[in-house]
């Protein structure tokens, strides 16, 4: 049976190894982006934090996804970041994507967020796609110091318009 939970401690190998095969399955760049952010290998204490969330799906032990929403530094106080949204080959097209995108959005709204911002990188294409129909828009700039350079595709949602 697949649960949706928060990260523990004992996820950070399972989760490290399948955000990294996710970048290595699309080719997506190593340097500058989660795959070399040595958090990756600690998301539980990463999001040991307020205002900060990481879900995560699994099914008899076994690591299905996960989408989190953190207050990168650098961003206004009332954007949180979408981070950590990654989703092995055999979980797409399930729609275990969309909900784990909604709980994170509907956790940043409990947690007094108005807007929520994520980067990604070309790589991701149809993630991009999902985001626009979640209503995330085009920026032409990053924002916040996430310390992730190789994403070139930055994008807004503003939570009062849902």
């Amino acid at each position: 049976m697949m649960t949706i939970r928060q990260v523990q401690k004992e996820d950070n190998p399972a989760l490290a190894r399948m955000i990294r095969a996710v970048f290595e399955e699309f080719n997506a760049p190593i340097a500058g982006t989660v795959y070399s952010d040595p958090t990756t290998d600690e998301l539980y204490e990463l999001f040991q934090i307020k205002k900060a969330v990481l879900w995560v799906a699994e099914e008899n032990k076994n690591m299905l996804g996960c989408c989190g929403i953190y207050p990168t530094k650098g961003l206004p106080e009332d954007v949180a970041e979408l981070v950590k949204f990654y989703l092995p080959k055999e979980s797409r097209g399930k729609g275990l994507g969309k909900i784990l995108m909604e709980k994170s959005i509907d956790s940043a709204r409990e947690f007094g967020y108005s807007n929520i911002y994520i980067e990604s990188m070309p790589e991701f294409s149809k993630a991009v796609s999902i985001y626009e129909k979640q209503g995330f828009y085009m920026l032409k700039n990053p924002m916040g110091e996430s310390g992730h350079t190789g994403c070139n595709i930055w994008m807004l949602k503003e939570l009062d318009k849902d």
